[in-house]
């Protein structure tokens, strides 16, 4: 009897707990510019649509913003200044473990006449370049995750638009209106960047697994044709990659695991006074860690994989911005069957073969940048980027003798 009491006493307070549980919230904070000039917009005015009661702010004289206590979920903000058109950032996902930090640019109005209404409508369709016009679209990081079968990877998620297909889902090379893959551009940070995805052949723009962590990445630009001037090595596409920045007054720790691996990252202020900030993210695979523990069945080859990203931002009032930024991967697989017990192999389909042989096969990418961003007047700034990229291929092949030792056949280094 008296266990029956504390159970029924523990299912009321969980069923009463809730109605009183206080609403989790979190906060939005980021900058408001004119999108041309990159010139800070002080007082604009941010609120967050459809919230009782109103929850709103405006920018400081940085241009600058901070929303506390919004509902963690689906939220809209709606952003408005005098002169420029309004814009409206809808379904963001806020989460509860993280600050969001958006950097939101606005279009100048232009009204010719008292009898011209010029009517704003955010379209997704409209790039981030304003000099690319046709076959350009901005993808939010959030689409990458949405998309099925995307694992959230920009590239895989590409191959869901019109005109664009995938190759099959052991690479995210992807085909734009019947062009090679290999006439894609990857660009990061207004740099070009060798592939960058692991075990990407040299020439190749595609791989198994990319390094592109969702987790760092901002909106981007996704072209397919009609490029400006300044892709001049794209042939089929141009995937222009943005980075976000750290948040810039609290330190905040990330550590997630998914089938691409084991993830961790760090983002915080270096100076909360400039508004200066880091961000940095590692991965590691997460098969070969497991593989470690137990038996996976994946046969003789295990991928062995890790990436790292990383962003430095350092805003000034006087010099311009600064920024450094990073992305690099190593990656490798051996196909050893000079080491596999040739009893057991007789009966695995998986590793018999007409030729014994092993291989081992991987690759080295990595791009260091600096850019440096200056505004001379409301109607002209400059931008100065410097970058060193790196690629690198290997392949092996070893043939086996009688006694299976390997017997050196072939060898393969692009650098």
């Amino acid at each position: 009897m008296k266990t029956k009491l504390i159970l029924f006493i523990a299912m009321g307070l969980l069923i009463i707990n809730p109605i009183y549980a206080d609403e989790i919230t979190q906060t939005i904070k980021g900058r408001v510019f004119d999108i041309e000039n990159k010139m800070s917009l002080p007082g604009a005015n941010i609120i967050v649509v459809d919230s009782d009661p109103l929850i709103g702010t405006v920018t400081d004289v940085d241009g600058y913003f901070r929303l506390e206590n919004v509902k963690v979920g689906r939220v809209s903000l709606r952003v408005s200044y005098i002169g420029y058109n309004v814009a409206t950032l809808s379904n963001l996902n806020l989460l509860s473990g993280k600050e969001m930090i958006l950097e939101i640019g606005l279009e100048e109005q232009v009204i010719q006449g008292e009898e011209i209404v010029f009517i704003f409508k955010r379209d997704k369709t409209k790039p981030i370049n304003k000099l690319t016009t046709i076959s350009a679209r901005t993808f939010s990081v959030e689409e990458s995750d949405k998309y099925a079968g995307s694992l959230g990877d920009v590239a895989r998620m590409a191959s869901n638009y019109a005109g664009v297909q995938g190759t099959d889902e052991s690479s995210n090379d992807i085909v734009i209106r019947g062009n090679s893959p290999n006439g894609l551009l990857w660009r990061l940070e207004g740099v070009d960047i060798p592939n960058p995805n692991h075990y990407g052949q040299f020439g190749a723009t595609g791989g198994p697994i990319s390094m592109l962590n969702n987790n760092v990445l901002s909106n981007s630009d996704f072209i397919t044709g009609a490029f400006p001037a300044e892709y001049g090595n794209a042939l089929s596409g141009v995937f222009d990659l943005k980075m976000r920045n750290g948040n810039y007054d609290k330190h905040e720790f990330l550590f997630q695991v998914g089938l691409n691996g084991f993830e961790l990252g760090a983002e915080g202020p270096i100076s909360r006074e400039n508004r200066s900030s880091y961000m940095i993210n590692y991965r590691y695979s997460m098969m070969a860690v497991m593989m470690m523990f137990v038996d996976l069945g994946t046969g003789v080859g295990v991928p062995e994989y890790q990436d790292l990203t990383f962003k430095m931002n350092f805003p000034t009032k006087k010099w311009g911005t600064f920024n450094v930024f990073g992305l690099g991967g190593i990656s490798d697989i051996e196909f050893l069957q000079s080491e596999q017990d040739s009893t057991e192999m007789e009966d695995d389909n998986y590793n018999n073969s007409d030729w014994e042989s092993d291989l081992v096969s991987g690759s080295r990418m990595g791009v260091v940048g600096f850019n440096h961003t200056y505004i001379i007047n409301e109607n002209t700034y400059t931008k100065l980027n410097l970058a060193y990229t790196y690629h690198e291929s290997i392949n092996g092949l070893d043939s086996l003798d009688a006694n299976r030792e390997p017997i050196p056949y072939y060898r393969e280094n692009f650098l």
